[in-house]
């Protein structure tokens, strides 16, 4: 059960082209957002679309392998972890931000 503790799994559609930042000794970082939708009947038997908006952050060859084959509307799968932070914006501001670190990928689709 150890393995279960922290594991998100998402398919969905990719809400933007991934930005891609290079670090020193070539480390890259990932940083996109994936819409995920869900489908029901309301009350009145009326189809529901909800959409759901993650931001998802990879890094070294995860990142890699997002920035070559991964553009906006591209529907994939990803496994993570969910991370939470904070920083305090220009403002003095204390901002949080719930993002899930993607350690695996897979493409689907066309």
């Amino acid at each position: 059960m150890s393995t279960l503790r922290n594991k998100v799994q998402l398919i969905g559609h990719v809400g933007n082209d991934p930005e891609i930042k290079s670090f020193d000794g070539g480390k890259k970082l990932a940083n996109f957002t994936l819409a995920t939708n869900e489908n029901y009947k309301n009350d009145k038997g009326e189809k529901v679309e909800e959409t759901q908006w993650h931001k998802l952050v990879a890094w070294g060859k995860t990142a890699e392998i997002i920035e070559k084959y991964v553009t906006k509307g591209k529907e994939i799968a990803i496994e993570g972890k969910l991370t939470h932070r904070s920083y305090d914006d220009k403002n003095g501001e204390k901002r949080y931000i719930t993002e899930v670190l993607v350690n695996e990928v897979m493409l689907l689709g066309k």
